[in-house]
């Protein structure tokens, strides 16, 4: 049986992943993301009235016209976890292919907004919810499709991993190996290892190589909850204003963040839209999170609400915001240009439970928005925080648990990969040869 892969998006940048993988007749495209950079750099843009064409032309989504190149029907699109720059293209793109979306339930919920906030495609894909540890057939032809429990930024990720008759076909991106995470089940390295050992083994392993370039191992989300604790508490005295920000998926580090302000004396309240997105759909969802917490997503109720804090005393609540990138119309960064009710004064603490996502325009935005909230008289906490990416040695545990025969880095740019390349070769990998580096719009056949 032929098995080629394409790498469609997320293979010059960190953003925008997209990848088929073809067996015999029968494709699975894994991830249909955004590029999220590409919208931000054009201030007003509205990417839900946008054709898909333009926003491949911007390099905001994949450009999904090499599957054109592949000889077969696909079968399935699979979101790994519900981060944009993994489903954003899906209302795009999704509605080009006769197959079903099979993902988690959060992520299928993060999908399901997605296509109905979608005003220029229409979307009839059948939408199937399966959980970590389940499997389903693919085609007729013997394969297998299961979802492999690991642990990220944001609740239930998963590694799909597809089983052909040549071996597995592992997509490995977006984990860290968390033992000990504050919602959900550790990373499945158990049944990593029987995938590496089972019938013909691992054909193939695709993997993120965000922190490839970072000696070490990736602390547990855990070391995160415990600086966060202890740096709330830190504040538990003051009776100014505190105001947090973190991304609005990572529904652990809100979840942490709401809990301490409680345990502080402060009335948690959860402001922007993304905020009341991710939350609202892990308390229908009945994830472990605080059901009672109130969240409030438009702006002018938001405003509304920092009107009642100003009034109430702000040594009473903590608004958890949007904001931790800088981005311009986020609402820290207009809380930080004095562009709504509340009023920051000098000595008020923001607290960054984020890090800055290596990427110029970030960069240039968050460090816009610290200098603008210093400005302010505001004292910045800045990356109270751990990474969802492996580090080095876990690229190393995950090679000899799965032993693959061949390597695709993916998630980075080439300057990226370097560090994956680096230690792929000091297990014995060898570039050109079953260590594939590779861009954008390219197909590698393996078998």
């Amino acid at each position: 049986m032929e098995i080629e892969i394409a790498t469609i998006g997320g293979y010059e940048e960190v953003g925008r992943q997209m990848t088929a993988v073809r067996a015999g007749n029968d494709i699975v495209i894994f991830d249909m993301g955004l590029n999220l950079s590409k919208v931000l750099i054009h201030d007003n843009i509205q990417t839900e009235g946008m054709h898909s064409l333009d926003l491949i032309d911007m390099g905001a989504i994949p450009d999904d016209r090499v599957m054109s190149d592949l000889e077969g029907d696909v079968r399935a699109i699979v979101p790994t976890h519900g981060h944009l720059d993994h489903i954003g293209a899906i209302s795009k793109l999704a509605h080009r292919y006769d197959a079903p979306i099979v993902a988690t339930p959060f992520t299928l919920e993060l999908v399901k907004g997605e296509l109905e906030d979608e005003n220029k495609f229409g979307s009839d894909n059948e939408l199937i919810q399966m959980d970590a540890g389940d499997s389903m057939q693919i085609g007729d032809h013997g394969i297998e499709l299961e979802f492999v429990n690991v642990t990220h930024s944001i609740i239930q990720a998963i590694n799909p991993v597809l089983h052909t008759p040549e071996g597995a076909i592992v997509y490995g991106l977006d984990k860290r190996m968390d033992h000990s995470p504050v919602i959900g089940d550790p990373i499945d390295m158990k049944r990593f290892r029987e995938i590496g050992r089972e019938g013909d083994g691992v054909l193939c392993y695709i993997e993120d190589c965000t922190n490839a370039n970072k000696k070490g191992r990736t602390p547990s989300e855990s070391v995160a909850r415990e600086h966060l604790r202890d740096t709330l508490y830190s504040m538990e005295e003051y009776d100014g204003g505190i105001v947090a920000t973190t991304f609005s998926s990572h529904i652990a580090r809100v979840k942490s963040l709401v809990e301490f302000a409680r345990e502080i004396g402060r009335q948690p309240i959860l402001l922007g839209r993304s905020m009341e997105t991710y939350s609202g759909t892990a308390k229908r969802l009945d994830v472990d999170f605080p059901s009672d917490v109130q969240m409030v997503g438009y702006r002018r109720s938001i405003d509304q609400t920092l009107e009642r804090i100003m009034n109430d005393g702000k040594g009473n609540f903590l608004p958890v915001v949007t904001g931790h990138q800088g981005e311009p119309r986020a609402l820290l960064t207009r809380m930080a240009r004095g562009e709504t009710p509340y009023d920051l004064e000098e000595g008020d603490k923001v607290v960054f439970s984020a890090r800055v996502i290596p990427e110029p325009t970030n960069e240039g935005q968050r460090y816009q928005a610290e200098k603008l909230l210093g400005m302010q008289g505001a004292r910045v906490y800045s990356d109270i925080h751990v990474s969802g990416h492996l580090c080095q040695e876990g690229h190393y545990t995950m090679l000899d648990a799965l032993q693959p025969q061949h390597v695709i880095p993916a998630h980075q740019d080439l300057a990226g990969f370097s560090g994956y390349v680096d230690l792929a070769s000091n297990q014995g990998y060898t570039l050109g040869r079953d260590l594939h580096t590779t861009s954008n719009g390219n197909i590698i056949q393996l078998v």
